[in-house]
């Protein structure tokens, strides 16, 4: 049966907790999944929070961290005094204790990082903060069984044995050589199949896959995803075992890219939770709805050019939040399946070949919008001849615009290094809303005349 946190139960921890009966507390947790810890904490002032960190088990808080949210374990270590978040740090992996060492300040990691009495692991922790926090080496970590294949495959078990000593999961056995190159990785069943007296040379497998330390993670997540692998090695600028990518870490780091770029797409420009105060919410905020504000006062300009046509053919102006709203959503379509493709990379062709091919199919949604749209209001309305065919024709005009906007505005910006969710959400809606406005007004101008 599932672990359920209710109200009754964050109760009866809260009593305990004032009671300071850690006895019976620590009988109620004992069984409980870190994951679950994590979810208490969540449940509980941050004061009670501390009480629990600092009271259970170190083995078991540590994991707990790493599932609470960054804004919620931020404020739990400000609790914290350098000595017990160093023993919290003891009982991580690599990749997550530099993870919350980087959430420190300055004068603080260097406190924590002295209170670490694993020299070994400290060291490591450091090589890992000097890397991009989205790259191979800021999201491996350094724990890992490797064999060299020099030796014999009875001292590799050997050596095996007090290696995984330090590993959570051993997802592959790597092969290095004397200079601590990646050469191969071995199968653990060739390795229990083969003499005792072999050596590891004659049975490793020498293709493996594997990255650089300056691999960006989404080329990362591309190449582990493409080969179903739960981890992937990784290589300094030598060509040197250096560390392991697990498939839990590009996880986490597809799901944090995933939600800035929802984000970006809102128009919110830093990474933000809903708790954050206000001036950080407003600073995120803010920019995006500037350039609305400026896309809709360009609009309205736009809009004082063709004053003549209010007077003459004012019915134009009922269907200005059509034309507009229609501009913006199929900008918003096209923008979001390019993104699809440029993040896994499954964009193919000519740019020439992806232009038309999106004149045609925007040709084809927009003639049957715009037929609908004529025969509706001409049996509804009461349009004329000539004016169904001015809301039609700019129907179809402005979803080809519209269209060649968002698909081809993400790839540039992709071509010059930018993110492409840029495009997406505000960017494109008011730059739509602008052409859209735009070239409805001077196709009515052209055919209606005014």
């Amino acid at each position: 049966m599932q672990f359920e946190v209710s109200e009754e139960y964050i109760d009866n921890i809260q009593q305990l907790i004032e009671e300071h009966r850690d006895g019976e507390l620590l009988q109620l947790l004992e069984e409980v999944h870190h994951a679950d810890i994590a979810e208490i904490i969540d449940e509980l002032e941050l004061d009670q929070a501390t009480y629990i960190i600092k009271l259970l088990d170190s083995t078991k808080t540590s994991e707990a961290l790493m599932e609470l949210e960054e804004d919620v374990r931020e404020r739990i270590l400000d609790n914290l005094s350098a000595k017990e978040i160093a023993e919290e740090l003891e009982n991580m992996d690599t990749d997550d204790a530099a993870d919350i060492i980087a959430e420190l300040s300055e004068e603080r990691k260097q406190e924590v990082i002295g209170e670490i009495i694993d020299e070994e692991h400290a060291e490591h922790i450091v090589e890992l903060l000097r890397y991009d926090e989205n790259s191979a080496g800021g999201l491996m970590a350094k724990e890992l069984v490797k064999v060299n294949e020099n030796w014999s495959v009875t001292g590799c078990m050997t050596e095996m044995r007090a290696q995984a000593e330090n590993v959570t999961r051993v997802h592959s056995i790597y092969v290095v050589d004397d200079r601590g190159k990646l050469k191969g990785r071995l199968s653990l069943k060739d390795l229990l199949t083969a003499p005792s007296k072999a050596n590891i040379s004659d049975v490793y497998i020498p293709k493996v896959d594997y990255v650089n330390v300056h691999t960006k993670g989404d080329e990362v997540a591309r190449v582990m995803q493409k080969y179903d692998l739960e981890a992937i090695p990784v290589v300094d600028e030598m060509g040197r075992l250096v560390g392991r990518v697990t498939i839990d870490d590009i996880v986490d780091f597809i799901r944090d890219e995933a939600e800035k770029d929802y984000q970006m797409a809102a128009g919110i420009s830093e990474d933000v939770e809903a708790d954050d105060s206000i001036l950080r919410l407003t600073r995120a905020r803010l920019p995006w709805l500037i350039l609305a504000l400026l896309g809709g006062f360009v609009s309205v300009t736009v809009l004082g050019t063709f004053d003549a046509a209010m007077q003459e053919h004012a019915a134009l102006f009922f269907f200005v939040p059509l034309i507009a709203a229609m501009a913006g959503n199929v900008g918003v379509q096209s923008s979001a399946i390019v993104l699809q493709g440029l993040a896994n990379q499954s964009l193919s062709g000519s740019l020439f070949n992806r232009l038309i091919k999106e004149i045609l199919l925007s040709l084809l949604n927009g003639a049957a919008l715009a037929l609908l749209l004529i025969v509706a209001g001409i049996f509804l309305l009461g349009f004329d001849f000539w004016f169904g065919l001015t809301v039609g024709i700019s129907l179809i005009s402005v979803i080809v615009i519209a269209s060649l906007i968002g698909t081809f505005v993400p790839i540039i910006l992709d071509k010059f290094g930018i993110d492409p969710a840029m495009a997406t959400g505000p960017f494109i809606t008011t730059s739509n809303d602008i052409f859209g406005i735009l070239i409805y007004f001077t196709i009515a101008k052209l055919i209606l005349g005014f």
